[in-house]
Formats: structure tokens, sequence, C-alpha cells
């Protein structure tokens, strides 16, 4: 092997000090002006010293060569002997050269860092902040959401981290959810499975870290990959809790494997069948929840409340001027959502309360508004009565949807699904309440409409076709509950089932949210988003994880559940009353009371009648076919 020569090293040397960037250019073009300053000035000394010392000697002719450096036209006034103007011309030439090449490496390194700025790869600096991981359409829900809930906060910082340019994820948020208060938003680019990119957003500093539903057949393992990237991140003291959801049920305990013990998984499908399945049981109930879940309406909050230690739960819905208990949450993280009435509360407790904000709630001064006792009912027993519904549509969630119809519908009971398929019925375990029946058939065809004899139907579930992608399924949808409703208004008289004036209640099944707002004027009884609602449920979830126990409890058919119950059975149909009443009429019956429904508004945006948490002391009357929405176990 040949010996390397110092040359060559030197070269080396001179081209890793190069490959620096920026700062070392600037540094090299330093150096050459000094060396050019010092030897023209030198030079002048030597070869004119009759111009050096006019000019003030050595130190005069450096500070004179050094302006002739930086500006060119300084040299327009000098005169002196030829030797003196040729070194203050080479000295401007050379500051021409080295002044140029200044400026074009400043430019050249202020776009480089203008460019990494742009792609979003410096790591942020915050504390309890939310983390999103990744991007879809739920990511303008959960900003909006989270916008909504930190409206009360003086800071608060959102950082979001996906495969997009930083740039476009800013512009669509700005454009999407406009005004963002006093939450800031923050973008970097990277890959969520990467441990190096997560380390961007900062998650040891996070409040919550929310995996966001990515927008791919495989979203679900993605969403578990994105899972074990976190579990496999050396945490330290401090380890954020986590939320997710999966789309498939068998998906559930893998994800649930892989996030541990301080991540939340929601199981995406089973939420929607279950608001499905009671949304057809209760007219209304999507709303209710939508509203439970939105921020910019009434929401869940836990509050320690020391003042109502050893008195029984039932005595604490008077205790509050704003805001309505619905449970406790004990010491060792259980909850008790409507617990019995004779419930102790203990000092340790903190109380589960509906309100419009965390700041509203406030304990009564005194004694609460008059209970009307004159106003209250006593409810009436009703038998369950065998129903006939009609299921236009299939996909996958269909099969759970039907055995849980079965449960909970009387004996007797009759489901028609209809379909432009085969009958996929027969693969289903034989029901033990259902009579079911598959016609084939084209929801959107009027003419297939008509010929199921919709109107003997008390119930309608419209279920997304899957064979489609989202926006046509929702088009689909759109026109089927078009053509419902003109056959609603067409036969005119309400059933048992139906709203005020309608002789069917409809749940239908959207994917997008915008389009559920150009379907109201299908008038149908209940829309369920399933996205919207599980955006809404994980950003809920990143604000306060205990509140994970509270929505499965709701979600559970053995716990207590929201039920819209008809209002004659707590309130004389056409008395004068107040919600406070309304309270205690429940709670005679080991109810909570959280609101109630006008039928009259049933199709009035933006609230459909839904009117939770009101004033305790204003004058109400409801009618007999209003509804009353309250927390029971049947």
């Amino acid at each position: 092997m040949a010996p390397v020569r110092r040359r060559e090293r030197v070269r080396y040397w001179f081209d890793r000090t190069m490959s620096k960037g920026t700062p070392a250019l600037i540094g090299w073009l330093g150096l050459a002006s000094v060396a050019l300053v010092l030897v023209v000035a030198s030079a002048a000394v030597l070869v004119a010293p009759d111009d050096s010392d006019e000019n003030g000697h050595w130190p005069g002719m450096v500070w004179r060569s050094l302006l002739r450096t930086l500006d060119p036209g300084t040299m327009g006034d000098d005169t002196g002997t030829g030797p003196f103007l040729a070194l203050m011309l080479l000295s401007t030439i050379g500051g021409i050269f080295i002044v140029s090449s200044l400026i074009g490496v400043l430019t050249t390194g202020l776009n480089a860092k203008f460019s990494e700025l742009r792609k979003g790869r410096s790591r942020i600096v915050e504390q309890g902040h939310t983390v999103l991981l990744g991007w879809s359409e739920q990511v303008f829900t959960v900003v909006g959401e989270l916008v909504e809930a930190n409206q009360s906060k003086r800071r608060s910082c959102v950082a979001i981290l996906a495969n997009r340019d930083k740039v476009e994820m800013e512009d669509a948020i700005r454009a999407r959810v406009g005004d963002l208060g006093h939450t800031r938003i923050v973008c970097r680019t990277g890959d969520p499975l990467k441990v190096a990119d997560v380390e961007l957003v900062s998650p040891g500093t996070a409040r919550s870290i929310l995996i966001v539903t990515p927008e791919h057949q495989d979203a679900d393992t993605r969403v578990i990959k994105v899972l074990l990237s976190l579990g496999a991140r050396d945490w330290g003291r401090h380890r954020p809790h986590v939320v997710a959801a999966v789309h498939d049920s068998a998906n559930l305990p893998a994800a649930r494997l892989a996030g541990g013990e301080r991540a939340h998984v929601i199981d995406a499908d089973d939420v929607a069948i279950r608001l499905i399945v009671q949304s057809h049981r209760q007219s209304g109930l999507s709303q209710v929840c939508t509203e439970l879940l939105d921020f910019a309406g009434h929401e869940f909050y836990m509050r320690p409340e020391p003042s109502l230690a050893g008195l029984p739960f039932g005595e604490s819905l008077a205790a509050y001027d704003l805001g309505v208990p619905a449970g406790l949450r004990r010491a060792d993280g259980t909850v008790l959502l409507n617990p019995p009435m004779d419930t102790v509360i203990r000092a340790d407790d903190e109380m589960l309360l509906l309100a419009e904000d965390d700041l509203l709630i406030r304990l009564a001064g005194g004694q609460g508004p008059p209970v009307h006792e004159t106003a209250i009912s006593t409810a009436v027993a009703r038998a369950p009565v065998p129903e006939r519904t009609l299921m236009l549509g299939w996909n996958h969630r269909a099969p759970k949807i039907i055995e849980l119809l079965d449960e909970f519908l009387a004996p007797a009971s009759e489901l028609v699904v209809a379909a432009p398929r085969a009958d996929p019925t027969g693969e289903l375990a034989p029901p033990a309440n259902l009579k079911i029946d598959f016609v084939r058939a084209e929801p959107t065809e009027r003419p297939a409409l008509e010929s199921l004899d919709v109107g003997s139907y008390q119930k309608v579930i419209v279920l997304s076709d899957a064979q489609h992608d989202r926006d046509h399924a929702d088009a689909r949808t759109l026109v089927t509950l078009l053509h419902l409703r003109d056959m609603e208004d067409a036969l005119g008289a309400p059933s048992s089932g139906g709203s005020q004036g309608d002789p069917f209640a409809i749940v239908s099944e959207m994917n997008d949210d915008a389009n559920r707002e150009i379907a109201q004027v299908t008038k149908a009884d209940d829309f369920v988003v399933s996205e919207k609602l599980i955006s809404l449920m994980l950003t809920q979830l990143s604000e306060n994880r205990h509140l994970y126990d509270v929505f499965v409890d709701l979600l559970d058919p053995d716990g207590s559940e929201i039920y819209l119950k008809p209002a004659c059975d707590y309130l004389v149909p056409g008395a004068e009353a107040n919600f406070a009443t309304l309270i205690e009429s429940a709670r005679r019956r080991g109810e909570v009371a959280l609101g109630y429904r006008l039928t009259a508004r049933f199709h009035e945006p933006p609230g459909y009648g839904v009117v939770l948490n009101p004033d305790k002391a204003a004058p109400l009357t409801l009618e007999a076919d209003d509804r009353v929405i309250v927390l029971a176990e049947n």
C-alpha cells in the first residue's frame, strides 16, 4: 500500500471541514477575508510608505483595506501613487469575490434551514401536551374537540406526527378546523412506527397519546404496530396514557396486549353495533350520545366533593345548582354509574357529574328549587310487545346487530333483511326471539322499497353498503332515506315505534359526518356516524382516561344505560314543573334524570329536541309523547 502523502492528508482534512455545511463555509470565507485585508495592508506599508503614512500607517491601512473589501464603492475617492491604487483595487476585487461567495453561502444556508423547518424534523419542547400519531379524517374531529376542550385554559398544545408534509398538515387543519383559540398545533413529519421519529413530539412529557386510525385496509395492523412501538420505549418515571381504536373485534386482544396497562383500546365495531341496536330501541339516542361526547355540549367530569361525605347518593342529586350527579368513582378506581340511591358517598370518592364545563359545576348554596309533588306521575308498566323490523343493506356488522336484536326484542318479533345479494342469513345461529326472512332487493330503487310494504314495520335500519367506498355508500344511503321519507309522508299516521307524525322510526348508518348534515333533510330519527363517535370518545379519553370505565358501563347491557322513556311516566302531561321535580321523580324510580327530549323539536337542528342538564329552577312542561333522558338499568 502506497504511503499517504501530506498533501492528501491536508486535502482530506479540508474536505471533511467543508462537509460540515454552512458554518464551515462561512468560517473559511472569514479567514480568506482576514488574510486578504492583512496581506494588502502589509504590502501597502512596504511598497507605498508615503501613502501609508498619510492613511494612518499599518492600522489605518488595515481599516482602509477592510472597507474596500466589504464595499467596492469606497475606492471611488482614492488618491495616491500607482502601487497604492493597485493594492486597493486588488483588495476591492478580492472583496467582490469573497462577499459574493458569502452572500451565496448565506442564501443557500438559509434556504436549507427553511427547508429543514418545512420538513418538520426538529424536536419540540413541550410539557402536558396531547400527541396525535398518524393522519386521517379523524384528525380534524379530534383537533376540533381538543380546541373546544381547551377554551378555558390559557395555553395548550397538540402535537401531530404523521408521514405528511408539515405545511400541508397545518394548512389542512386551519382550513377544516378554523379558529384554534388558545390551542397551538405543532406538526412534525415522521413515521409513528419509528421510535426516533416519535421522539420529535416529546412523548415522554406528554399528557396523553392518541393513535389516529389510518385510512387503510390494514388499519388495525398499523395501530397495533404503533402500540408495540410505544411499548418498546423506555418511559422512565412518567408515562402518558395511550388511547386507540381497532375496527375488527378479533384484533382487540392483540391490541390491548400490545398497548399494555396504560393503554385504552376501543372496539370501534362493537361501539357502532351497540349504538345502532340501542338507537333501534330508543329513537334519538345517537343524538344524546353525540351531545355527551362532544365538548361543545355537556360531558362527564370527575370531581372530589368531601362536603358530601356520608350522604346517600340519592340526596346528592339535589346538592348541585349546576351539574347533575351521574355516579361515583371509588378510590380504587371502580366506577359506579347510577348506583343504588342509598349508596353512601365516601370522603375519598369522586363525583361523576354531567356539566357543560368543569368550571360551571357548583354546589347549592342553600335550599334547592321546590319540587312540585302534584306534577309527579306514576309509571305505567308496559309488557314487551313483538315488533317488526326492516333491515336495508348488509355489511360485516349485520350478524352482530341481528344477534343483539334477538337478545333485546320480545318473543315472536320479526326481522326482514333486504339487500342486493345472495341470502346471508342462513349462516347465522338460530335466533331465540326473532323470525328472520330475507328478500333480495335494491334499497335505492323505489319499486323495490314499495314491494316491501315498509309501512307495516315499526323500525327500519339502513346499513352502509360495504361493497362501495365511503362516499358512494353514503350517497346510496341518502337516496334510500329520501325514498323512505317520501313514503312516510304518503303513509302519514304514526306507529308506536316512530316519532311524532312518522309511521316508523329510521336508524341509518353513515360514514362521513358531512353527509350526515346533508341527510338531515330526510328527517331520519337517528344517524349513527361511527367514525365521528369513536373520534369523540377517543378525545374524551385523552382528556380523562378514567372515563373509559364510564363509557364501557354505558354501552354494556348488563349495567346502567341511557334510556329515553315516555315523559308521562315521570311528570303529569301538561303540568307545570321544573327539572328539579323531574330529577326527584326519576330518583324515586332508582334512576338519574340527565335531561329530556321534546318531540315537537325532534327534527330541528342543532339539538334535535335534546336538552341536557337544564336549569333546575326554570319552568318545565312536558307532553305525553316527549321523552325523559335517564340513566337506568332497564
